[in-house]
């Protein structure tokens, strides 16, 4: 059987997405995205789970989004149950920009909660993309419980969640501002700030937050 010029281009640049130059890897995620074909997709969402670069990595995401979702969806689905963090963590990733909302039922509190923040982190983008209407309160119950972990890129990401919800984050948080545990309380005060003042500012919010629970408030007087 002879090969094509367009099949041997195909081949190359398989081969090249584990050349051990980034450089080339990123032409070669590029060139695949450009001309999709179905047989690329298996080895573009076996590269994403070991793929260094954080650049070649969103290439990669990238070209797997070129592709028909009836292909990549699957795939990805499967990635989300692996042992490899980044595996999981970039196959939420890849699903939250797909935005295709039966990805939903893979988006499991276990995941919502991953030991990974990393994982954790992708898996809240990718809900808060992926919830169907009506489920959102629900969401934001689950995300709240993660309220007050991690350092300020993870809380970040976590208030972004939240907010993006919208009032059906409401009385999650509020709840949340009378929690036990300070780290929750401040974590959550400052993305009820957030959510009523997109413009304040993580920094600001976290700060004023701060205040609030060392004087011993909950930020509801008044309410």
């Amino acid at each position: 059987m002879t090969m094509t010029g367009q099949d041997t281009e195909a081949t190359r640049a398989l081969q090249a997405l584990d050349d051990g130059r980034s450089s080339v890897r990123l032409r070669a995620a590029l060139a695949v995205g450009t001309t999709p074909d179905p047989r690329f997709v298996d080895k573009l969402v076996e590269r994403c789970a070991i793929e260094p670069e954080f650049f070649v990595r969103d290439t990669l995401t990238w070209a797997l989004t070129r592709h028909p979702v009836s292909l990549t969806l699957p795939r990805l689905l499967g990635e989300v149950r692996s042992e490899r963090a980044q595996a999981r963590s970039q196959a939420l990733h890849t699903l939250s920009k797909i935005g295709d909302r039966q990805a939903w039922p893979a988006i499991t509190r276990a995941l919502l909660s991953d030991s990974d923040e990393e994982v954790a982190r992708s898996a809240w983008r990718a809900a808060v993309v992926l919830v169907p209407d009506g489920e959102e309160s629900g969401l934001a119950a689950v995300l709240a419980t993660q309220l007050g972990r991690g350092e300020r890129e993870t809380q970040l990401s976590l208030s972004r969640a939240l907010v993006a919800l919208g009032d059906a984050a409401v009385p999650a948080l509020r709840a949340a501002t009378t929690a036990g545990d300070r780290h929750v309380r401040t974590h959550a005060l400052a993305t009820e700030r957030l959510l009523n003042d997109p413009d304040a500012g993580f920094e600001f919010a976290i700060e004023e937050a701060k205040r609030i629970v060392a004087l011993g408030g909950s930020g509801q007087e008044g309410r």
